[in-house]
């Protein structure tokens, strides 16, 4: 599922963390990151769905 979360995270940076930890800071983090430069928002994203296990 992490390898699904991670495509999905390199095509729409905000999504992938969304699903991987919802509604919280580090989704509006991703935003904003995403915002300011689409790289930023790619690492960002790949790091949090490396790091945080997967939600129940």
């Amino acid at each position: 599922m992490d390898l699904i979360r991670i495509i999905l995270a390199v095509i729409l940076p905000p999504l992938g963390v969304f699903l991987q930890v919802g509604l919280g800071k580090h989704f509006w983090l991703n935003i904003l990151l995403t915002i300011l430069g689409y790289i930023p928002g790619i690492v960002h994203a790949v790091w949090i769905i490396a790091k945080t296990p997967e939600r129940a």
